[in-house]
């Protein structure tokens, strides 16, 4: 269904990258263990490094692919967020691909046709062509850090349990350790770029 999706009517919709810097909340996540997200963001942003050459070459030669366009579904209010959109953001500087956010709240029929396991899960990045053609998606989370949510999700399926609330936290907790454990998460998020784009470009 996604080949055919077409979101050519929504370029132009959202608000730049440093807009949406501009805008956010600081917020204290401590389930997550993120003190300040504002403050977070804006630090992993700032300290991105290319840790591998053979990757930055990479983006750096979708510059040469001007008919990308990046659409990023996110709220400043998600941890997943504060964590994996600065990356976002330096990929799609580097590939030159022109970015925008659109705020989830404001476009949740977009975001509909972008759900993990049947849920609203962000970040959301949405590669399209000049057509508007859906070429493909990444988020919410490097699948190593989903694994353990979609394993929370299999085993707890009734949210009307009483500790319900008590183990997505924990388990909440235990993305945020995951997260934090170096660098680790952005390697995998740049591997799962790579590979995505590998997949349309030519």
């Amino acid at each position: 269904m996604e080949a055919q999706l077409n979101l050519k009517h929504k370029i132009g919709q959202g608000i730049s990258p440093q807009q949406f810097i501009d805008g956010m909340k600081n917020r204290n996540m401590e389930n997550s263990k993120i003190l300040n997200t504002k403050d977070k963001f804006i630090s992993i942003y700032d300290n991105f490094t290319w840790a591998q050459e053979d990757l930055k070459l990479f983006f750096t030669g979708l510059k040469s692919r001007s008919d990308l366009h990046c659409l990023i579904l996110c709220t400043d209010w998600c941890p997943d967020v504060i964590w994996n959109v600065p990356l976002l953001f330096r990929v799609m500087e580097q590939s030159g691909i022109p970015t925008e956010v659109l705020p989830m709240e404001e476009h949740l029929e977009t975001m509909d046709h972008f759900l993990t396991n049947g849920g609203r899960n962000q970040p959301i990045a949405v590669l399209l062509n000049a057509s508007g053609d859906v070429l493909g998606r990444w988020g919410a989370r490097p699948a190593y850090i989903q694994a353990v949510m979609d394993r929370f999700k299999k085993n707890n399926p009734d949210k009307q349990e009483a500790d319900y609330k008590d183990k997505l936290n924990q388990t909440y907790g235990e993305i945020g350790e995951l997260y934090q454990v170096g660098n680790d998460y952005q390697k995998v998020i740049l591997d799962e770029l790579r590979d995505l784009f590998t997949t349309f470009s030519p």
